[in-house]
């Protein structure tokens, strides 16, 4: 089959079919069979019935090659799909079937949050629990590591958080799903990758909302992207959302964009999302809408990033700099420190929170700890934080002001290490790594220089700036350590 995009007409009810309600539907080549007969007859058995718009899904992401292969064992299945559509309903009565016909596959089921993991598995627990259900399931071990549904014919499901490094360590993966797909990494995907290819017929689902500007959203975004330019020729797009320019307030635009509405997701269940989401939020997690265009990307791609993340750092490693910035608000500060490792600049937030002016000494006090008067302070001459500059000079820190041509030099400098030298490392902190995802380049001044700017309001450079000033500090003004070794310093501030 070849690549359909299909928009909406207006229509109601369960009985809605996926062609009239999807938004896009993009379907991959060289469909002969489907394995969704065989899902369909054993839900039956279960008592499990699905409305139209599940079962064309359902045929759709069992489909097959004249193989016999999942015709989207390559490409992947991706579905965007706003909340409360009941995507646990629809995919996990899918794993329940295929671990009920194919004895010993193992589901892995993984969400970036840990408490979007756990509550999954507690819905799906609960499904398992059920009459027709409970006599073909083992157990369901919690004890806090791990969370499965275990069959009696030795299949299985588990349960990780990706932020908990969860992924790692299976031999085989018969079926991966990856909930929360707009938050999800190429490291992410490359964990599970070897475990894959060793089963005979992998199955990859990824599933999620449109991304917010400050998401590492590479790989969902990227999917999206093949799929409706027909780049993507052995993929599976499904796109459920609203008309782009849709009041958040239009109901019509709601059963547009969740075909489960008002049908099995009740008025009230919107009606509180609509109450306590901002309306981007709700635009994109209740009506499925993605912004309308990619043009203010992440200056660095989330997965270049976390190519160069590390898990520890050795204590001979010396301090090397430090950088501080603050929030336009003055409301949080983030310092950043850098070391000097064999072939490389390891960065690294060495604090990130809460700021007010009474805590000035206290952190004039904290870094005049760590540096002395030998570790430069660095720090950008338009940030918030050079108000602190005085109080660093009394106390005797060597402190270095970036200027707009140097900020130019430490902001391409970063990009540099990591996009081109892969000459710098971190630890892959939250906070660190959602400033960098929300950053972009602006342009200022002449012969093409440019400084980290933010893609909206939501994003806060300061981790990003601090970290970059660090880096800077290390490359630009640190003392190099000595070849023999002497003077090291330990890294471990925190």
């Amino acid at each position: 089959m070849s690549l359909v995009k299909r928009q909406i007409p207006r229509t109601q009810g369960s009985t809605r079919r996926l062609s009239d309600i999807a938004r896009h539907v993009v379907i991959p080549d060289g469909i002969v069979s489907t394995g969704w007969p065989a899902v369909r007859d054993t839900l039956r058995e279960l008592g499990i019935t699905f409305d139209d718009w599940q079962q064309s899904a359902s045929q759709l992401i069992l489909s097959k090659d004249a193989d016999g292969f999942y015709a989207t064992t390559v490409g992947g299945v991706t579905l965007s799909i706003p909340r409360q559509v009941g995507k646990t309903y629809l995919i996990g009565w899918i794993a329940f079937a295929l671990c009920i016909i194919q004895p010993g596959i193992t589901v892995v089921w993984t969400a970036h949050r840990a408490s979007t993991a756990d509550e999954t598995f507690e819905g799906m627990k609960k499904m398992a629990q059920t009459a027709k259900v409970a006599p073909h399931v083992d157990r369901t071990p919690d004890n806090g590591s791990e969370k499965a549904i275990e069959f009696t014919n030795g299949s299985r499901v588990v349960f990780g958080a990706r932020e908990r490094g969860f992924g790692r360590g299976f031999a085989e993966l018969d079926v991966v799903v990856f909930d929360e797909a707009q938050i999800l990494t190429e490291r992410s995907i490359d964990d599970m990758v070897p475990a894959q290819n060793a089963a005979s017929n992998a199955l990859t689902l990824m599933i999620g909302t449109p991304p917010r500007p400050i998401d590492p959203s590479e790989v969902f975004e990227d999917a999206r992207r093949a799929a409706l330019s027909g780049e993507a020729k052995d993929a599976l797009y499904i796109e459920f959302s609203a008309d782009p320019k849709a009041s958040p307030d239009d109901q019509d635009q709601w059963r547009r964009a969740n075909p489960s509405f008002p049908s099995r997701t009740g008025l009230a269940s919107m009606m509180r999302m609509r109450r306590r989401l901002t309306e981007d939020s709700f635009r994109r997690e209740a009506m499925g809408i993605w912004d309308e265009t990619d043009a203010h990307r992440s200056a660095i791609p989330a997965g270049a990033w976390n190519d160069q993340a590390i898990n520890e750092v050795p204590d001979d490693w010396p301090l090397a700099s430090i950088g501080l910035d603050m929030n336009p608000e003055r409301t949080r500060v983030s310092i950043a420190v850098a070391a000097f490792a064999p072939s490389s600049v390891h960065v690294e937030l060495a604090e990130d929170s809460g700021f007010s002016d009474s805590g000035s000494k206290a952190l004039v006090d904290w870094i005049f700890e760590r540096a002395k008067r030998r570790i430069p302070v660095v720090i950008d001459a338009y940030s918030p934080a050079r108000s602190l500059e005085p109080e660093l000079k009394k106390r005797g820190c060597l402190v270095r002001v970036m200027g707009a041509a140097e900020l130019s030099q430490a902001c391409g400098g970063l990009y540099d290490a990591v996009m081109l030298d892969q000459s710098v490392t971190h630890f892959g902190q939250d906070r660190l790594n959602q400033s960098l995802a929300g950053a972009t380049k602006e342009n200022f001044g002449p012969a093409g220089a440019w400084k980290w700017n933010r893609k909206s309001l939501d994003v806060d450079l300061s981790p990003l700036m601090a970290a970059t000033a660090a880096h800077f500090g290390a490359v630009k003004f640190a003392k190099k350590p000595r070849a023999d070794g002497a003077e090291k310093r330990k890294t471990v501030i925190l």
